[in-house]
């Protein structure tokens, strides 16, 4: 296996296939829950080996039960609908006979057409220079040594966290994004990645104006929706700004757009998670 994170990474998405639309995915060790984005990105793997000449434009997910590392998970593609412009795949993802997330996708190929985009949101600073989410999530922590190791997705933060307990700040966010490396041309990889890095920050967005800190928080994705609107390429800086317009009854929904450096908006997001003290 890879030493450096993003190739890990990279590699637990070249999906094992073990039989006409299944899938074998692997996702290492690790702590806890497993993270959404990675089954979900699997799940584009699995989804995009079935589709030929044609490139991710949606997905609808929902995360059923919480996956565990170090068991293997199982991806049962459907092949929804062969269109002349649009595919659609169905996928279900198992750990030990359970289903622990399922996806809907859609994929199309390029068309000319109407086009319009709201500017990218003015103001924002610049990534260099900014600190590291890990490094403000142990300063708010207290405790240095809580930093967690560097993953594959760099993020750093524009709008941090108040330290002060209870703070209430607005439920906005902005980050960059990027990935610790080059990933080459594949597009499929390109747009996997971009779905993995989607499922960070957003129900902390939705916390900020409950004054829950990192140690009074729990929040769990319960469903996810991404929409590309060019070709996905990650390879960059990407701006993500996302913001929670309502919660209620514990239930959080956030929104989310991804900018490249340049302004144009590659990716929209819509998030609904658990959001419990």
């Amino acid at each position: 296996m890879a030493s450096d994170p993003l190739a890990r990474l990279v590699t637990r998405l070249d999906l094992e296939s073990i039989g006409a639309d299944t899938f074998i995915g692997h996702p290492g060790k690790g702590e806890g829950a497993l993270f959404g984005g990675f089954v979900a990105a699997q799940a584009v793997v699995a989804a995009g080996r079935t589709v030929h000449e044609r490139a991710l434009h949606s997905l609808h997910a929902y995360f059923l039960r919480p996956g565990s590392h170090e068991v293997p998970i199982q991806f049962v593609v459907d092949r929804v609908r062969d269109g002349r412009t649009f595919v659609t795949r169905g996928v279900v993802a198992s750990q030990l006979g359970e289903t622990i997330f399922e996806l809907s996708a859609s994929f199309t190929k390029p068309e000319e057409g109407f086009a319009h985009q709201d500017p990218m949101p003015a103001g924002a600073p610049g990534p260099e220079g900014l600190p590291d989410w890990e490094t403000v999530r142990a300063t708010l922590l207290g405790d240095p040594s809580k930093r967690r190791p560097d993953g594959p997705i760099e993020v750093r933060v524009c709008d941090p966290d108040s330290p002060l307990p209870g703070a209430k700040l607005p439920a906005r966010r902005r980050v960059w994004m990027r990935p610790r490396g080059r990933i080459g041309d594949d597009p499929l990889l390109h747009a996997a990645l971009l779905v993995y890095a989607s499922d960070r920050t957003l129900l902390r967005t939705a916390a900020r104006p409950h004054g829950l800190t990192w140690r009074l928080g729990v929040a769990y994705s319960l469903d996810h929706a991404v929409w590309l609107h060019h070709p996905s390429r990650f390879d960059g800086w990407c701006l993500y700004v996302s913001e929670s317009p309502i919660a209620h009854a514990a239930r959080a929904l956030v929104l989310g757009a991804v900018f490249r450096e340049d302004g144009t908006r590659i990716a929209t997001i819509a998030q609904e998670g658990l959001l419990r003290r």
